[in-house]
């Protein structure tokens, strides 16, 4: 039987998501280097898009591997279904950098050269350039057919050139056609030279150019003897994923990691990106060179990597935005107070990167220094490098106290570094233990175990958070994390690092484990919320989540829909559930794109207005639910648990930032009802804290439009 029930597919819902950011670029409100930064996120995000999901699919395509979730003639659909719609939203990024960003640049007085041609006051300075600081690093390699042909690194810019032996004098001129065409590439010197030159100024203007604008001026002193007839910018995307045998042994996997890890740059082709200006000869010529597949052709614009438009220079002080506020350090927990001391009276909850990161590295660094801890238990999933986190896990061990750090080394991109930090840590005393055999350890938790001097009960800690232990992104990602010392709650956290270390089937009575008893509790909740709608009460959900992809929970959120439950979704990236059809006529979805990246994991159920509110590590997505550990906490502290109510109402409620996601997966900007405030969520929530706050540091400043930080696509999120 089929069923009547549909969805999205979760790579064009992505891409949906990713467009949403590139939109910000369009944002006339925002200062114009965050627009422009805006184009580099969604560059930068897409790059990782094909280097992992369509290098996974084209696999697929190929035969080369095999897949449960579609066939070789689905995975050729969608790939050719994910080109269009990027090929769509390419176009529309040409059109926002050439006719906003750059008229802007130049009303600003910032002029960017976009090709070889300059300004007469400038050719001399550009000829002399080149000759000092680029010319010295660069590497022209012939191409030819079956004889000579280069490997093009990963995400490498490359100039190819087409250029002919000039021919001496004739009476009668000699066709372009008679003489045999040769080819070049040449990769570009990123360590030696920066991506964007400045030039001198002129008048009141400044001057920007691309490194390869220079190199393609100047390319008669690379090729002396040759007439060079074109000149166009090209790059290889290669497939990122590292295939590893998940049941193995965690000795086996470190092993296994090491190796692959330094094949991710020459992985199989994925994408061959190339300036659309391109002659198809010249382009066919190529693709034979390098066996490059059809389908892997992607038309890019002029200049390639537009990711690195997040370092473009600012020479103009008029455009630099205003300082964004630090993150706020709590009144309540200033330097006399003990976090111990505050948590063993009363929940607390944070919410970064409005509040300081650095509560949590003092709430280790107390557990470090009293002497009543007995053991300090971690989840490392992403940290920062030179982890202030790990520093104080490091003393701790020093100090004496026994710490247990469970190691996750299957994060994508993350792999070497917690590999290193991992090695770092066992050398300095701790207990390492690594991932789980075909499982990936998501849960971001912390247990700090205490016992008194002389044996007797005092209170332990555990931490629950949404976001990773890393305090570069708690600058940049929405994230909260809940300190408890609530006995049900330590318990079940203890019996969580017990099961990462295989030693017993445990039994959770608070928290929500992924794989042990979070989806019967979910689906617990939603009955809950069907029986009061079928009572003719009111039913309510609200999923605050980074992506939404499971079909069994979106069935389950279908079907509450088709009983009268009031849904609403605050998905910032995939969602697969579609909006506006008969049996989901009750859900709405809102995305947020702003400031910072919307990372929180927090669920509200009705519960017939008694509230349940949960907050954790996972999204609904297969992976999380099936195949990851994850933990989940309800938010007992009825101070907290409003709170956290008021942030989702607040949310949405947002009117400048927030789009209503429909049908077709368009992005639909929630219309300001006149006569209404502006809300901006992130801002609003921003100001509500600080004025919660009761002592904020002077100078502290108020949120405000100009006050942002960019971190959708630097670094990675999971």
């Amino acid at each position: 039987m089929e069923n009547k029930y549909k969805y999205f597919k979760r790579d064009i819902s992505w891409l949906s998501f990713n467009y949403r950011v590139l939109l910000e670029a369009l944002d006339e409100r925002l200062p114009l280097y965050e627009r422009i930064n805006f184009i580099s996120i969604y560059s930068s995000n897409l790059e990782e898009f094909y280097k992992i999901r369509v290098a996974d699919h084209k696999a697929v395509a190929s035969g080369a591997t095999e897949s449960d979730e579609e066939s070789v003639q689905s995975a050729r659909e969608l790939v050719e279904e994910i080109n269009r719609e990027v090929n769509r939203q390419l176009d529309d990024r040409v059109r926002i950098y050439e006719q906003k960003i750059l008229p802007a640049l130049q009303k600003n007085h910032i002029i960017f050269y976009q090709d070889s041609h300059v300004e007469p006051f400038h050719q001399q300075f550009i000829k002399d350039f080149f000759k000092e600081e680029i010319f010295p690093y660069l590497q022209p390699v012939p191409v030819s057919k079956d004889k000579i042909v280069s490997f093009l690194r990963d995400n490498r810019l490359y100039l190819a050139i087409r250029l002919y032996p000039k021919e001496e004098r004739k009476e009668s001129p000699i066709l372009e056609s008679s003489r045999p065409p040769l080819y070049f590439v040449m990769k570009q010197p990123y360590a030696k030279v920066p991506r964007f030159i400045e030039l001198p100024c002129h008048e009141k203007n400044h001057y920007l150019m691309f490194v390869e604008d220079i190199i393609k001026a100047n390319l008669n002193l690379i090729f002396p003897g040759y007439d060079v007839e074109s000149c166009y910018s090209i790059k290889i995307s290669r497939d990122a994923d590292i295939l590893i045998d998940d049941t193995a042994s965690s000795a086996d996997l470190v092993v296994q990691l090491k190796k692959k890890v330094k094949k991710r740059k020459i992985g199989d082709v994925c994408r061959f990106v190339y300036d659309r200006a391109m002659p198809h000869d010249f382009l066919d010529f190529l693709v034979d060179a390098f066996h490059i597949h059809r389908d892997e052709l992607v038309p890019g614009d002029k200049h390639l990597n537009l990711e690195d438009l997040r370092h473009l220079p600012n020479p103009s002080k008029s455009l630099h935005s205003p300082e964004k506020p630090k993150p706020m350090k709590l009144t309540i927990l200033d330097e006399k107070e003990s976090i111990f001391n505050y948590v063993a009276r009363k929940d607390l909850l944070l919410y970064y990167p409005y509040h300081s990161f650095e509560h949590f590295i003092h709430f280790l660094y107390e557990a470090v220094h009293n002497p009543e801890t007995r053991e300090i238990m971690v989840t490392q999933y992403r940290v920062a490098e030179n982890s202030a986190v790990i520093n104080t896990l490091i003393a701790a061990a020093q100090n004496g106290k026994k710490v247990t750090v469970f190691v996750e080394l299957k994060a994508r991109f993350d792999e070497e570094n917690n590999l290193a930090t991992a090695e770092m840590m066992q050398a300095a005393g701790i207990k390492i233990i690594y991932s789980i055999p075909g499982l990936k350890v998501h849960a971001k938790v912390a247990l700090i175990r205490r016992r008194g001097l002389n044996g007797e009960k005092i209170p332990s800690y555990a931490y629950i958070s949404t976001g990773n232990f890393n305090e570069k992104t708690a600058t940049l990602y929405a994230d909260c994390g809940l300190f408890t010392c609530r006995k049900e709650i330590v318990n079940d956290l203890y019996n969580l690092f017990r099961t990462l270390q295989g030693k017993e089937d445990p039994k959770f009575t608070t928290l929500l484990v992924a794989r042990f008893n979070l989806i019967p509790e979910l689906n617990r909740l939603i009955d809950r919320e069907i029986a009061l709608a079928d009572q003719g009460k009111p039913a309510r959900i609200i999923l605050k989540m980074n992506a939404l992809q499971d079909p069994a929970m979106i069935d389950r959120l279908y079907e509450a829909s088709e009983h009268g439950v009031q849904t609403d979704l605050i998905i910032r990236g995939i969602c697969c559930l579609i909006p506006d059809q008969p049996y989901s006529r009750n859900i709405r979805i809102t995305r947020i794109v702003d400031s910072f990246l919307e990372h929180a994991r927090i669920w509200y159920f009705g519960n017939g207005g008694n509230p349940k509110v949960f907050m954790g590590s996972p999204d609904w997505m297969r992976r999380n639910l099936y195949r990851r550990i994850e933990a989940i906490t309800p938010v007992l502290d009825p101070d907290l648990r409003n709170s956290l109510i008021e942030m989702l109402t607040i949310q949405l409620a947002d009117n400048q930032k927030a789009c209503r996601v429909d049908a077709k997966l368009q992005n639909i900007f929630k219309k300001r009802t006149p006569g209404t405030p502006a809300i901006r969520a992130q801002y609003t929530l921003y100001n509500r804290l600080c004025s919660n706050n009761t002592q904020q540091p002077k100078n502290q400043p108020a949120m405000s439009p100009n006050n942002r930080s960019h971190p959708h696509g630097f670094p990675r999120p999971t």
